[in-house]
């Protein structure tokens, strides 16, 4: 399709980049008052609403209305429920052992070296992941059957990660429990349902998008680093080599999917 307005998104890429590092200089404000870095976790969520919420207020006057409802909508509902699950989870918790370990090992100022390496890394990360979220508003024409087929993968993806960390909470919620592998659910047919339904959400988005091929080539590089931080970063990857040394996984390894669903072998 045509009429993309490319200058408009210029300027709402600078403003996108704005937001998404007011949030994580907020954060670190919060962060370093308090001790306790693991709060740039809840910070995620909370900053791609709002590159999405500040996006449709500057988009206004481009692209089609139901398009810049729809993928503010969704890119809002999945941040938001993101963010309320990481903060009660974490809830009467310390300081992530991932931050603890990681800032153990910083050559000079700890505040300095969080603040490079998790804030500044996690604002420039929104920025370029929620691209597809920024062009979306200056798509015109009316939707099409792809932005149905985004909309629904969008579903399936807020249902596993939902769905799969409610799961998980009362697995570690029950004291038998301690110390097993969570193997029931859909934690039995896929080793990340949370992560998988990262992935089907980031590339729906994406679909949304693809009404227009312009738009849809320049914002595809954000789907596939966050695929790629998902399944080799700091998602599958990282979460694995924590729990490989865990009693039963091995086992739950060999008879569980490594990332899409499939039923467990026997």
């Amino acid at each position: 399709m045509s009429g993309f307005a490319w200058g408009a998104f210029g300027v709402h890429l600078a403003v996108a980049a704005g937001v998404a590092l007011a949030v994580l200089l907020i954060t670190f404000a919060v962060a370093s008052a308090k001790g306790l870095h693991r709060l740039v976790d809840i910070a995620w969520g909370l900053a791609f609403t709002a590159v999405a919420l500040v996006g449709l207020a500057v988009s206004a006057g481009h692209g089609d209305d139901g398009r810049r409802l729809l993928i503010t909508v969704l890119t809002c509902v999945w941040g938001l429920r993101l963010a309320v699950h990481i903060t009660l989870r974490g809830r009467g918790h310390g300081e992530d052992p991932r931050y603890a370990a990681m800032l153990a090992k910083a050559p000079g100022s700890r505040a300095a070296y969080a603040f490079r390496k998790v804030y500044l890394l996690q604002a420039a990360l929104v920025w370029l992941v929620s691209l597809p979220v920024q062009a979306a508003s200056y798509v015109s024409g009316p939707m099409s059957a792809v932005a149905a087929v985004g909309t629904a993968l969008w579903l399936v993806g807020l249902v596993f990660e939902s769905v799969g960390d409610r799961q998980l909470a009362r697995f570690k919620a029950d004291p038998r429990n301690k110390g097993k592998i969570m193997d029931r659910g859909l934690w039995s047919w896929t080793r990340h349902p949370n992560y998988f339904g990262d992935f089907c959400v980031w590339w729906s988005l994406y679909l949304i998008v693809c009404d227009d091929l312009g738009a849809a080539a320049a914002t595809v590089v954000a789907p596939v680093v966050m695929s790629l931080l998902l399944t080799r970063g700091s998602g599958k990857a990282l979460l694995e080599r924590h729990m490989a040394e865990r009693p039963g996984y091995a086992a739950y390894r060999r008879r569980t999917s490594g990332f899409f669903p499939r039923p467990p072998a026997a």
